[in-house]
């Protein structure tokens, strides 16, 4: 597929064939593009949490639904995914990486820091695994953790302390799917959000 094609296809869908699992290959390229993504001081401080078995599935969604609203079905459909792909971010890996003599960061401190880059670049390689499933033909969707279900998602997959949840990404073949009713806000217009060379005085006077 052409990559204007990926762009142009691109949608956060919440409904999945769950009779069709991703095959084994696609599952590894998903990941392996993800590793592709830039990182600062090329850190790669993320890890990626693979869930293909349905008990494994099945854990992931009991440990983060309850606090969650299923208004409109979204999180029944969401949940036929047959992959889910978790993203972690380590924050600990930059600041390590930034007290190296090549960078001399050597105090470690985290307000040197303009946004926490770690959480950024994770979300890079989710995307590098969005836009390749897109690209394989495959449906997906990125969604966050309920902040309150973190702790149990790491107790559950047994996650080292230092490590954070940046998102899941599912992952499979389209099923029966609704849109968004946030769609019908619209793309914003360029002019309000695209600024050349400077930012334009919303008021003139």
């Amino acid at each position: 597929m052409e990559f204007d094609e990926v762009i142009r296809r691109r949608r956060m869908v919440r409904g999945y064939d769950p009779t069709r699992p991703v095959p084994p290959e696609l599952v590894d390229k998903i990941v392996r593009h993800g590793l592709r993504a830039p990182s600062a001081g090329f850190s790669q401080g993320w890890s990626f949490l693979v869930l293909t078995a349905p008990e494994d599935r099945e854990l992931f969604w009991s440990v983060t639904a309850s606090a969650r609203g299923d208004a409109g079905g979204w999180l029944r459909r969401m949940s036929t995914a047959p992959l889910i792909v978790v993203a972690f971010s380590n924050k600990s890996v930059y600041l390590d990486r930034y007290a190296q003599p090549d960078k001399g960061w050597t105090d470690r401190d985290e307000a040197r820091w303009p946004v926490p880059y770690w959480d950024v670049d994770t979300g890079f390689a989710a995307l590098l695994m969005h836009l390749t499933a897109v690209n394989e033909g495959l449906a997906s969707c990125f969604i966050g953790l309920p902040a309150d279900r973190v702790p149990d998602v790491k107790a559950a997959f047994g996650v080292p302390g230092e490590f954070s949840p940046v998102g899941a990404l599912t992952v499979g073949y389209r099923g029966t799917d609704k849109r968004s009713p946030s769609l019908k806000r619209g793309h914003r217009p360029v002019d309000d959000v695209v600024h050349h060379g400077r930012w334009a005085s919303a008021v003139q006077g």
